[in-house]
């Protein structure tokens, strides 16, 4: 049987599976309180009548869907080792001793820059802000909770740490994608990146000191830190030694260990010291990897602190993520993602417009692609001809990419990254965007450069004569 001829999507008809994700979405989480699965499942089906109506059979859309989800497959599996390591340092007493070091030595008013600096240096160093927020960040969590400041304003800060790091370092996967699409050495799109970024975390931090100063008096008194520290003290062996184990992690991986083996190898060190340190069976050794570490202390706060972890823990999030990445899936097959980027370069008639339209892509592939590579990638593949005809350099493009599709990306719920800091950090992503001060101001920054024109850089003069002659049709090449 002859396959249905497709048709392209007008920019109404894309706009359908959009309009109603935002509306199913909206109804579902602020009418009715629901968590975000069933209303997303149900734009799906909406996008996929609007396929049908294209002329897309479902073996297309089903292969697109596998497609998708594929993509995540790498990001799912790190977000299960990651509840494993919680769990594991957890009851190791490796994420305690953290906390305990941390009362010591941090203060309420001091704490949120702190977080963020601390955070930024162990995501440059790693290379990946997962890695970052799954170790260092669940203690930054802790401390910040025991010191009784607002866990979604500890989680921006940590957040905002993390994605600085993650942006910058040339370990960091999205920040070889980006100028490995545009054409760009690596090196020139970092050093083109930290006119917008060096900025917005100066920006970000100051801003989080003012925070600390205003929420100075809500912290925990010294007597309440003392009573956290004997708990913690009593119920686990407290040792600087136990630090070790986060500190080989993270230079495992800043030495290019790929990062599931190298996460494995932490929460396989987290398992053994939890059995020779602190005298945990070897039979609940698995209980807690799966179902995570569970103690019930008395006090709210420790209680908070303690019962976390394990893979059982991270399949809200890993559910979440498939229904996100097969919705994306049926809108890039069917051609509405590519009809809406058009729509978009037709509107785009200056530099500070074409940036714009740049950043509006990459915040829609995430909210709408719900992973942070497509936002990346698909805006990438888009617009590299619009900037090369109006004689941008490729580096404006790349940068864009990680001002909008990187940054953003931890902001949206359903997306990957805003699923697994979530998850990761127990503190719904809604709660804790609005304290994620990086990931906001960059794009604003990357759009204000735009329309002033600084840091904007052209191409070179024999670049844009070889782009003029191509377009007349003579060969270049000769």
């Amino acid at each position: 049987m002859p396959m249905k001829e497709k048709k392209t999507p007008s920019l109404f008809v894309a706009l359908i599976p959009i309009v109603s994700m935002v509306v199913i979405l909206f109804v579902g989480l602020f009418v009715f309180e629901a968590d975000a699965h069933i209303p997303l499942l149900l734009s799906a089906v909406v996008a996929a009548i609007v396929a049908k109506y294209l002329g897309y059979e479902w073996r297309e859309l089903e292969k697109g869907i596998i497609s998708s989800v594929s993509l995540s497959l790498q990001a799912l599996i790190i977000l299960m080792i990651i509840g494993t390591i919680i769990a594991t340092w957890l009851a190791a007493g490796i994420v305690p001793t953290m906390i305990y070091y941390g009362l010591e030595f941090l203060s309420p008013t001091y704490f949120l820059p702190i977080a963020a600096v601390i955070c930024s240096i162990v995501a440059l160093a790693s290379g990946n802000a997962w890695t970052a927020a799954g170790t260092i960040g669940i203690a930054i969590m802790g401390v910040g909770i025991g010191l009784g400041i607002n866990p979604a304003m500890v989680a921006g800060a940590v957040v905002s740490g993390c994605y600085f790091g993650d942006k910058i370092s040339p370990l960091s996967e999205t920040t070889n994608m980006a100028p490995g699409i545009t054409g760009v050495q690596l090196f020139d799109h970092i050093r083109h990146m930290l006119y917008t970024t060096i900025p917005g975390l100066i920006i970000a931090v100051i801003i989080y000191f003012f925070i600390g100063l205003a929420n100075k008096g809500n912290g925990a008194g010294s007597n309440e830190i003392d009573v956290l520290q004997q708990q913690l003290s009593d119920l686990f062996v407290i040792s600087p030694w136990l630090l070790l184990v986060p500190v080989i992690v993270l230079g495992m991986i800043a030495a290019k260990t790929p990062a599931i083996p190298g996460l494995v190898i932490g929460s396989i060190m987290g398992a053994i010291v939890a059995i020779f340190v602190q005298g945990v069976p070897v039979s609940d050794i698995f209980s807690i990897a799966v179902y995570g570490f569970s103690k019930e202390t008395g006090n709210e706060v420790l209680d908070n602190l303690l019962n976390n972890g394990g893979t059982e823990a991270m399949m809200y999030t890993v559910s979440l993520v498939m229904i996100a990445m097969s919705f994306g899936g049926i809108l890039e097959t069917s051609g509405v993602l590519q009809t809406i980027v058009d729509s978009l370069l037709k509107l785009a008639k200056s530099t500070g417009s074409l940036i714009t339209a740049t950043v509006a892509t990459c915040v829609t592939a995430n909210v709408v692609a719900c992973d942070q590579y497509l936002s990346i990638l698909i805006p990438g593949r888009m617009y590299l001809t619009a900037y090369k005809k109006r004689g941008l350099h490729a580096k404006n493009l790349s940068r864009t990419l990680e001002d909008a599709g990187t940054m953003t990306s931890p902001l949206v719920p359903w997306n990957t990254c805003g699923a697994f800091m979530s998850a990761t950090l127990g503190v719904a992503t809604l709660s804790y965007a609005p304290y994620a001060i990086l990931n906001i101001i960059s794009p604003l920054i990357a759009i204000i450069y735009a329309f002033v024109g600084f840091k904007i850089e052209k191409l070179p003069a024999e670049e844009m004569k070889k782009i003029e002659l191509d377009e007349k049709g003579v060969n270049v090449q000769a």
